[in-house]
């Protein structure tokens, strides 16, 4: 049987990128300046009108610039991520081929200790021992589950219908293609920063692939993203 491995986090890149400040800049003004609209792209008036557009919610001229991340991470994280229906999404299958044995399990900082009722509680940490039960029970039921699916595949058994043995925690990988419109949003609902304006209370590993997604869109379009969070982080 195959090793199972075991990883706390997710891996984000950035695997295709179209579109610039600049580029939000030259849609804002073709309405009023036409084919001059590359005209005067100095920094401060990208800066100026790129604040403008996002506290006024002139939101179309950031579709143009346009994102394509990969994305590693546990089913569970991806099947949160895919509730963001503008988001177009291309993922590993599983009808096709072996899935790798490596499947998630928390970090020592992860709180692990719910308090509250289902819609309204808070996560602390857990008592000493909490980490290695939550680590051993994994990797035991990661390890039966992935045995299972190893021998039923040996059997000859379909690989669409041997999969229903592994649990959400293995990981998949995936392509995740968005606008900077709907990036920005995304990371207002993923992303609990104290800038927010809106309210938001993400999953911790959830989180983590939107911070990550985050800081190649910073990189990206540096003055969007400052726009962004000058704005209160709402789009």
């Amino acid at each position: 049987m195959a090793e199972v491995r075991l990883q706390g986090h997710s891996d984000v890149e950035l695997v295709e990128h179209m579109g610039s400040d600049e580029g939000v800049v030259r849609r804002a003004r073709v309405s009023l300046k036409g084919s001059n609209a590359d005209a005067d792209l100095s920094s401060g008036t990208i800066r100026g009108m790129i604040r403008h557009m996002l506290k006024n919610q002139h939101m179309s001229v950031f579709e143009g610039a346009q994102f394509t991340f990969r994305v590693h991470t546990p089913i569970f994280v991806a099947r949160e991520f895919m509730r963001h229906r503008t988001v177009s999404f291309n993922e590993e299958s599983a009808r096709y081929r072996q899935l790798e044995p490596v499947f998630w399990a928390p970090d020592e900082d992860r709180k692990l200790r719910q308090v509250g009722k289902a819609s309204d509680y808070t996560l602390v940490d857990g008592e000493p021992a909490d980490f290695q039960q939550v680590r051993k029970s994994l990797e035991h039921a990661y390890g039966v589950a992935y045995g299972e699916y190893e021998r039923l595949l040996q059997l000859g058994i379909a690989r669409e219908v041997a999969r229903s043995v592994l649990p959400v925690g293995i990981f998949t990988s995936f392509y995740a293609t968005m606008n900077a419109r709907n990036l920005m949003h995304f990371l207002t609902l993923r992303v609990d920063d104290e800038g927010n304006t809106v309210p938001t209370h993400p999953q911790a590993e959830i989180q983590e692939v939107a911070a990550k997604m985050e800081s190649l869109f910073a990189a990206a379009m540096p003055e969007t993203h400052a726009a962004f969070v000058a704005n209160g982080r709402r789009v």
